[in-house]
């Protein structure tokens, strides 16, 4: 049986599955997962294998239970009451967001906005949709500080997408809770792509009443999952019509009744077939995982951040493009193809990702960047990796 003791050493077991030598920088692609996870994970797969809301069985009954109690600890972990908020499962944020999108009933709306430092996860969907619907689609404008300028756009009857973190430089939606506002006001609905703010910004998101948080168990240090936590009052603007096998309580020749009717099964709404249940278990205790780290290790990422960042931002041949420190940061080095870099870090066992992470738009069309370098830092990242990047980056910039 696992027990939760922790400090930095400690927590560092619950990766022990890392080489030695062995640096991963992607979690803004997906994190690690520490070893509770995975132990939940194959607990359910030899323990109680088994379909969720379908069975009588024992084993049903514990894989229920255990779906139910991750829907609540993700309503927990985003401080949103259960009886304005419902949590539904799907892939991954991308597939939330178009399954939402798709499903909004275009005639009241006129029209669809995001911004312009969008993973192509909403940027394209907003896209899609406009050229499905006719309804005109208008890209925002994003400070440095990740904020929108507000007061520059019309909200009225909008549907309104745009992260609250970005997934080159982790910059944040700052006045989220201004926009909310305006986009009410104006009788316009908020999605958010919060898939990079879950795992180390997520007090952002916190409280918030926008009308669907959409992101990606596995960059929370879960299995891959999506999830939609949707305000109830969206219902009225959604035409369901992707639906099959668990979204109905009757069916006949030409008519069906949808288990979504009842508020008890309204997650159903989403949720076409069956669900990834392991995955889900796997989610909740992820979620447990977080909330008992202390904050010695909060700090610890912390600290890693700041030293990997001071260090980049000092160097007189790398180009940084965050303004302040945080797990994310994107960068080139002048004068050597990133590609390369990223080989070379790569023979070091330094796992780094490099490109455009997705947001080609603003990186190359806006702002002309080369293909860049991401280092995305985790709960995993020790002291001894921030001086193994530092005197391999050390000699590649030399």
């Amino acid at each position: 049986m696992y027990v939760f003791t922790y400090d930095i050493i400690t927590v560092m077991e619950d990766f022990d599955y890392l080489g030695e030598g062995e640096v991963y920088l992607d979690g803004a692609c997906q994190s690690l997962r520490p070893r509770p996870v995975i132990d939940a994970i194959s607990k359910y797969y030899v323990e109680h294998n088994s379909c969720g809301e379908r069975v009588k069985y024992k084993w049903g009954r514990i894989t229920d239970e255990k779906v139910e109690e991750t829907r609540e600890k993700v309503l927990k972990f985003l401080k949103l009451k259960p009886k304005n908020y419902t949590v539904s499962f799907t892939l991954n944020t991308t597939y939330g967001i178009n399954l939402l999108l798709n499903q909004l009933k275009p005639e009241m709306f006129k029209k669809i906005m995001t911004s312009e430092i969008e993973h192509n996860s909403p940027f394209l969907a907003s896209l899609a949709f406009s050229e499905r619907t006719g309804l005109p689609r208008e890209v925002m404008k994003r400070n440095d500080d990740g904020s929108i300028p507000i007061e520059d756009y019309d909200f009225t009857e909008a549907i309104v997408v745009v992260n609250c973190a970005s997934n080159f430089d982790g910059r944040k939606l700052l006045n989220i809770a201004e926009l909310n506002k305006a986009v009410h006001k104006a009788g316009g609905i908020l999605i958010i792509d919060a898939a990079q703010a879950m795992a180390h910004s997520a007090d952002i998101l916190r409280g918030q009443d926008v009308d669907a948080i959409c992101f990606s168990a596995h960059k929370l240090y879960a299995p891959s999952l999506g999830v939609i936590v949707w305000n109830d009052d969206l219902e009225k603007y959604l035409n369901t019509y992707f639906i099959g096998g668990g979204m109905v309580d009757d069916v006949e020749l030409s008519q069906y009744t949808l288990s979504a009717d009842n508020k008890e099964h309204r997650y159903t709404r989403f949720e076409s077939g069956l669900q990834a249940w392991g995955e889900i278990v796997g989610l909740g205790a992820a979620l447990d995982w977080l909330e008992k780290l202390p904050k010695k290790d909060w700090q610890n990422l912390e600290n890693n951040t700041k030293e990997l960042f001071d260090f980049l931002n000092e160097s007189k041949k790398v180009h940084l493009i965050n303004k302040e420190p945080n797990p994310t940061m994107a960068f080139y080095i002048e004068g050597i193809d990133s590609h390369l870099v990223g080989e070379a870090l790569s023979r070091e066992n330094i796992m780094a990702r490099t490109g455009y992470f997705c947001v080609h738009y603003y990186l190359d069309h806006v702002m002309g960047y080369p293909p860049l370098i991401r280092f995305s830092l985790g709960l995993h990242n020790r002291p001894e990796d921030i001086d193994k990047i530092k005197k391999v980056l050390s000699k590649v910039i030399n």
